[in-house]
């Protein structure tokens, strides 16, 4: 790490009440003091607040309050002094560029926090996790970027790493006196602590599925023959007038995207064209477009107009879209317009012709008719994701990845010992699986998965 002194804006650019800039380093001290005079900053106590004016030379910037952290307790470990401001864009920019005059230069993307990496005041996971929190946007999110910041992950981690190590070592004597043909490690002892990692590394990368509907939210498309009402269910949805509503078939020819919160779950809710053959250019882009959609999709919503008395071409519309991991809910709509006979059967017919699993749901999107009924199965199908007795969530694609490598090195190790392979070859699988266990937390990694994690930050954290 080298001994720049950084500075950045830490609050959002725009005009607020108020706007903080961060400084940070070895100099940071002196460098404020030059735009600070009216007191001695070397001699304050750390946690301490000042207030003052902040000049460049004789002139007055802007009436300040001044933080002063001493390192190392600190966020990055290092002297730090934040200035907070009337906040005022030009005022933020004025600071700024007096900070870099008096010595100072402007920090980098996530900068602040990889010297809180670097001098080992939080590990990478924690790091990543700090990202997490500033980016939740529902409370489910929040939770667990919390729990990752207090270290959730690198506990679990750093257990298994901690007993796995420690038979390592006992392999690696044994290399130390291979002419003496003695044996340290209990190959049956190592196997059981194995199949206790096995079990726990298949528990955290099960957790994904979970954590990534969380963190990216549930996409949920909505799907249906032109004027099946999947419009007016949107709009239902968000309580809002988002998507056009008109009887004309074919209204809606590119994708709607919105998201829909509910309890504490993020939905991303994409409404698109009704799937029809059809001779306009622009309304077969939409067509494609939808389809497109549903491959990337979670959960299929496919809706039915309740009036239909020909399913036909609904059935090989919801077959050609079907996969094993997708959730299928059928709505039938529009059952304010008809009388119940003519939509009582229509779960028994689609049934018979579709063996994929399917919630069946009869809605009336104008007139709010079992749309929560909707709204609950949405959320059970998250909740349903969740490892009940698995408080760490995976959310982030590196630590997936980190631990399906991981996975992969400890069924090789089970083959080593299974096989009798020669110590040599066992200690090297040893040592590979410690290795992608130790890229979680930031025990093992290199500049260029690091500048990768921090550029995505913004700048001033």
């Amino acid at each position: 790490m080298n001994n720049d002194t950084i500075c950045a804006l830490a609050t959002a650019n725009g005009v607020g009440a108020l706007g903080i800039i961060r400084v940070s380093g070895i100099d940071a001290l002196p460098i404020v003091q030059k735009s600070f005079p009216v007191k001695k900053l070397g001699k304050q106590k750390s946690h301490t607040i000042h207030y003052g004016y902040f000049m460049d030379g004789e002139e007055v910037i802007d009436e300040i309050m001044l933080s002063i952290f001493l390192a190392p307790k600190s966020f990055t470990t290092e002297n730090s002094v934040e200035i907070a401001f009337h906040g005022s864009p030009h005022i933020g920019k004025r600071i700024l560029e007096t900070l870099i005059n008096n010595g100072a230069r402007m920090a980098k993307a996530g900068e602040f926090t990889l010297r809180a990496f670097m001098n080992g005041r939080i590990d990478l996971s924690q790091a990543e996790a700090i990202a997490d929190v500033i980016a939740s946007e529902n409370e489910a999110s929040r939770k667990v970027a919390i729990n990752q910041l207090k270290g959730g992950i690198t506990n679990e981690i750093s257990l298994l790493r901690t007993d796995l190590l420690n038979f390592v070592s006992l392999i690696e004597l044994e290399l130390d006196f291979a002419e003496e043909d003695v044996e340290f490690a209990d190959r049956k002892a190592l196997h059981q602590l194995l199949d206790k990692i096995e079990l726990k590394l298949n528990s955290l990368i099960e957790s994904f599925q979970y954590g990534n509907a969380i963190k990216q939210g549930t996409a949920v498309a909505i799907i249906g023959k032109p004027n099946a009402g999947k419009s007016t269910l949107l709009n239902s949805l968000l309580k809002e007038e988002r998507a056009i509503v008109s009887n004309i078939a074919g209204t809606t020819r590119d994708t709607i995207e919105e998201v829909l919160h509910i309890k504490g779950h993020a939905f991303r809710l994409i409404d698109t064209a009704g799937l029809r053959e059809t001779a306009d250019e622009i309304e077969a882009i939409g067509v494609k477009k939808a389809k497109e959609k549903v491959k990337n999709a979670n959960i299929l919503v496919y809706l039915v107009d309740a009036g239909t008395t020909n399913f036909l071409e609904d059935i090989e519309m919801i077959k050609s879209l079907l996969r094993d991991d997708l959730k299928l809910i059928i709505c039938a709509t529009k059952i304010d317009e008809v009388i119940p006979t003519l939509y009582e059967k229509v779960e028994d017919i689609l049934r018979t012709h579709i063996s994929h699993e399917f919630d069946f749901i009869k809605i009336s999107a104008v007139e709010n008719q079992n749309i929560q009924d909707l709204k609950n199965e949405l959320s059970s199908y998250v909740e349903q994701l969740k490892a009940s007795e698995n408080n760490v969530v995976i959310t982030n694609q590196r630590h997936f990845e980190a631990l399906q490598k991981s996975l992969d090195a400890v069924h090789k190790v089970k083959e080593a010992i299974s096989s009798q392979i020669s110590t040599e070859l066992l200690a090297y699988e040893l040592r590979n699986a410690l290795e992608h266990l130790g890229e979680i937390s930031g025990e093992v990694t290199n500049g260029e998965v690091l500048g990768n994690i921090f550029s995505k930050f913004c700048i001033g954290k």
